[in-house]
């Protein structure tokens, strides 16, 4: 739930007065309301909507609150719920908080008494709300710090990503599985405006085609078997927001042409419902496919195509942007062992340089938390990384290993030296010193930079630490 959003309040009893007085004070509150007069309307009611907070009678007809209780929590595990009770069964409403509820209200009661048990609630589920959001937010700001790397390719898709983060226009993300596509799309959407909106991620690869006209764009109870009450889609649950849709070259030509319809009217027909809902999406979509020539050989809606790509934006593979291996290996490092100060020697350097990484930054994430792991803590040699890495080097590894080939590794160390001395220096010029911007574009941590700075030279620091010794 939103900050702005109101809290949804519902209140089940059998007795239309109370109901009535309870719906005036919720209305005071400022709360979205509606009323049940049985626990079996109550239930019935939570297929159309989820409410955050739920007062409710205990002695009712039929089905008691102390039954309607455990049905709402398993339905919605987050939504509050308050038993009215008569003095003679406070026992059993102290039985109800066992159960799950809230706290109970024993009537008669006073207005300001009910008012201040709903306020009482409804401040837990926005603190509630609140937290979940601040945790989605650190994750996300956490997974935005893994766009590493001062390289030209590298550096344009950050730029892309400033211009577009305040904006609702469709972008369209391409580029190898394992470039990071789902990172650029937070990053989007994170750094601009809709940030404390939804952000709703989904694979369209992952999910069963028989299934994904649902999982978009919800339910009817009963539209199909096992259906046993309504469901949002996941375009509902982006409104306001944003909608990533990874891999979307994987749908069928029929679920091209229901997103497109969607796309266009902006509003979903849940599957077995004849009624239809307003949506206000921003979408990214990404692929690893080339849509272009899938849309002129017929295999995606041209169409589709031409909706989704207002503007695309390309993530290179690792293998065109190696420069910034380095920084990410060390960024990686600071994640997989933080505390401690992991060095990588010069021919397991030289393997990741020359690996190809088909699997792109996925694959040297994996190669670092692998090599972390069986490694010594203190240095990472070449057989400490995978198979596919350090297969072309072996010879030199165990040459190594014997104290022979000091050449040709020293020639390497110093090809290696050399490549990172000018990526550090290329990125202290652009961000014109800054030490601290420094350190997060090359993705290590303060300690490592400023050796680094001392070893090659660079910048003020490294000249008037030179110069005193």
């Amino acid at each position: 739930m939103t900050s702005d959003a109101k809290v949804r309040f519902m209140i089940v009893d059998d007795h239309p007065s109370i109901r009535k007085l309870c719906m005036t004070v919720g209305t005071s509150l400022g709360f979205s309301c509606v009323e049940a007069e049985s626990a079996e309307a109550g239930l019935s009611q939570l297929e159309n909507g989820s409410p955050d907070i739920i007062l409710t009678d205990l002695m009712m007809p039929n089905m008691s609150g102390l039954e309607f209780l455990p049905r709402v929590k398993q339905l919605l595990p987050r939504t509050e719920v308050a038993i009215m009770t008569g003095h003679g069964s406070i026992e059993t409403a102290v039985q109800a908080m066992k159960l799950g509820a809230y706290d109970y209200i024993t009537k008669p009661f006073r207005v300001e008494e009910l008012k201040l048990l709903l306020q009482r609630m409804a401040e837990k589920v926005n603190l509630v709300a609140e937290n979940q959001f601040l945790r989605d937010r650190v994750n996300a700001e956490m997974e935005l710090s893994g766009i590493v790397g001062s390289s030209h390719n590298i550096q344009e898709v950050l730029r892309m990503i400033a211009r577009l983060k305040d904006t609702r226009t469709p972008v369209l993300i391409t580029g190898e599985s394992g470039t990071g596509k789902e990172l650029v799309a937070r990053a989007i959407h994170y750094r601009g405006l809709l940030s404390k909106r939804p952000f709703v991620a989904v694979d369209c690869g992952s999910l069963v085609p028989t299934l994904i006209e649902s999982e978009l764009f919800g339910y009817e109870k009963g539209a199909f078997t096992g259906a046993m009450r309504s469901k949002e889609g996941l375009f509902q649950t982006a409104n306001g927001g944003t909608i990533f849709l990874d891999e979307i070259g994987e749908l069928s030509p029929e679920l091209q042409a229901k997103l497109l319809r969607v796309l266009q009217e902006k509003e979903v027909r849940p599957v077995g419902s004849n009624q239809k809902f307003k949506v206000d999406v921003r979408v990214i979509a990404a692929t690893n496919r080339d849509l272009e020539a899938a849309q002129k050989e017929g295999t995606f809606r041209k169409d589709l195509y031409f909706r989704l790509n207002v503007v695309t934006l390309n993530l290179p593979p690792l293998r065109e942007r190696r420069s910034d291996i380095a920084p990410l290996v060390h960024y990686f490092l600071d994640r997989f062992a933080p505390g401690k100060t992991i060095t990588i020697s010069p021919i397991a350097m030289e393997a990741m340089f020359q690996h190809d990484w088909p699997g792109n930054v996925r694959e040297l994430e994996n190669c670092i938390e692998r090599a972390v792991a069986l490694g010594d803590q203190k240095m990472i040699e070449v057989s400490d990384l995978p198979p596919a890495v350090r297969q072309q080097k072996e010879w030199i590894s165990s040459g190594d290993e014997m104290g022979l080939d000091d050449e040709p590794a020293a020639s390497s160390n110093t090809d290696l030296e050399e490549l990172e001395r000018e990526t550090i220096q290329r990125v202290f010029e652009q961000v014109h010193g800054d030490k601290a911007r420094a350190r997060k574009m090359l993705g290590i941590s303060r300690a490592t930079l400023y050796r680094k700075l001392k070893r090659y030279n660079i910048g003020p620091t490294a000249k008037a630490a030179s110069a005193s010794s």
